[in-house]
């Protein structure tokens, strides 16, 4: 029996994609034609010759960007979004719906409380049909879905303090500057996690109303230990928020099992007062599209406000009365929730597009632990790798690490590898075992994010690609074939 076609990422499903889109055009304006024809005003015409000289100059300058969804891209937290993701914002974009008030965005913002309800849902915050145990929306992006977490902190607890790992994003830092209050950074662990015992500590001088875990830094992706964090926070009355921009999607995968991540911090999640995630990223969707949840829905009265012109025409919530933020894009609910439509929160739906990355991180530490050019930095926990050049100098580790990343770029597109570096000092790297002349303050190491399902079958590819950068030469051809060895797909 011949495989039946599937909707895929782009390149391999632009021809689904492209026919799909038609259709969406078609149909949102066979709608629009239902309220009678419109005759456009002149104004707003564009001479089809100049808008193709223009959309032309568009795509080559698009050509300007690396190739994220390429498994040879394991740079940044970046990758197009799924194409059902694109189809769902497509669809929607085209009528522009805005979500902060019923009457600029009804049905997608009804699509918006049906993803938050099952984000929650992921997180434990479910509650009941009657009694819902959350209060929260998307917002544009993780930074302000964090800003509006410690703004709700800071008006339970005014005048005090947050408090966040010294690893944690500079978002919290920039946003307790913003809200007027102190920000104060807990050290970490020798696995880049929050010390408990210097939090504890902390916590006892009564400076601090919120503590922020992070599951999912986003320079070594590590993860708070949220389940020991709840108790010790709980003890000194402070409430604690989840920045789990990055790493939220690993609860689907959070079972322990050798391809998954470790279950505790994940399930502690539930009891905590708040937590955020960006569908942005492994969510699959486009920029922007965060969220942040609440447990407590009484939380609602810190954004207390009144809007005459806006909130008249349902008694229903209105999404902006519960939002720091105003107008919002209905299509980016809409993206969301076409995709979760077809893989949705569970093990076998979107966790299914997490595992492959997890292992693929997990083979290639495996790789480089058996190498001799390359150290493992630190045992990854969720899909980001940090690793060095087998140096005898820090000097040297950073020279070789900035070296290999650039000369990776610079090859021609076929055969780029794209990769990212990370900073470190001596004491960070002795906390982890690394024994090195330590003769510049700090140094780059080199730093992978394998968050593509593709990436699992590439990794043999791309360690054997970084070999060969980090030689002298700066990348001789594979020795068997006289030729960059090619990267495995799926087929």
């Amino acid at each position: 029996m011949p495989d039946r076609p599937a909707l895929r990422p782009m390149p391999a499903g632009a021809a689904e994609l492209g026919e799909q889109l038609q259709t969406v055009v078609a149909e949102m304006a066979s709608w629009m034609r239902e309220y009678g024809d419109v005759t456009p005003h002149a104004a707003q015409d564009v001479d089809p010759s100049e808008l193709a000289a223009a959309t032309a100059e568009l795509r080559s300058r698009l050509r300007d960007n690396y190739p994220f969804h390429h498994p040879r891209y394991a740079g940044q937290m970046l990758k197009p979004p799924h194409p059902a993701a694109v189809i769902g914002y497509v669809t929607a974009m085209l009528v522009n719906p805005n979500n902060h008030a019923l009457d600029g965005g009804p049905a997608t913002a009804a699509m918006e409380k049906d993803v938050v309800a099952q984000l929650a849902a992921m997180f434990g915050f479910a509650g009941t049909p009657e009694t819902p145990g959350h209060l929260g929306h998307l917002t544009s992006s993780g930074t302000i879905a964090n800003l509006e977490a410690l703004f709700v902190g800071r008006e339970i607890h005014p005048g005090k303090a947050i408090a966040h790992s010294a690893d944690a994003h500079y978002t919290h830092a920039r946003m307790a500057h913003l809200l007027g209050i102190e920000a104060i950074a807990v050290p970490t662990a020798s696995d880049g996690t929050m010390d408990v015992d210097a939090l504890d500590a902390l916590l006892a001088s009564g400076r601090v109303g919120t503590v922020v875990a992070t599951t999912g830094t986003t320079g070594l992706g590590a993860v708070d230990p949220v389940h020991e964090i709840v108790p010790v926070a709980r003890r000194h009355g402070v409430r604690v928020h989840v920045d789990a921009a990055y790493g939220g999607f690993f609860r689907l995968i959070a079972d322990d099992q050798p391809d998954g991540v470790a279950a505790a911090p994940y399930l502690a999640i539930a009891d905590c007062d708040s937590v955020v995630v960006d569908p942005h990223k492994h969510g699959l969707q486009p920029y922007g599209c965060g969220a942040v949840i609440f447990r407590d829905p009484g939380v609602a009265q810190h954004y207390l406000h009144d809007s005459p012109y806006t909130y008249f025409t349902s008694d229903e919530l209105h999404l902006g009365e519960i939002s720091l933020e105003c107008s919002r894009a209905g299509a980016a609910a809409a993206g969301l929730w076409l995709t979760l439509r077809l893989l949705p929160l569970t093990p076998d739906g979107l966790g299914a597009v997490l595992r492959p990355g997890r292992r693929a991180t997990l083979a290639w530490a495996r790789l480089i632990e058996e190498s001799d050019e390359l150290r493992l930095y630190q045992p990854p926990q969720l899909d980001i790798l940090t690793y060095l050049p087998a140096r005898a100098r820090l000097s040297e580790v950073d020279a070789a690490s900035a070296a290999a990343m650039a000369a990776g770029m610079a090859r021609p597109p076929a055969e780029s590898l794209h990769l990212a570096t990370y900073t470190v000092d001596g004491p960070a790297l002795a906390a982890r075992g690394h024994r090195l002349d330590v003769d510049v303050p700090a140094g780059r190491i080199l730093r992978s994010v394998l968050m593509k399902p593709e990436h699992e079958a590439a990794v043999p590819g791309l360690h054997r690609q970084l070999l060969d950068l980090l030689r002298p030469t700066n990348g001789p051809r594979s020795p068997d074939t006289g030729e960059n060895p090619p990267l495995a797909h799926h087929t």
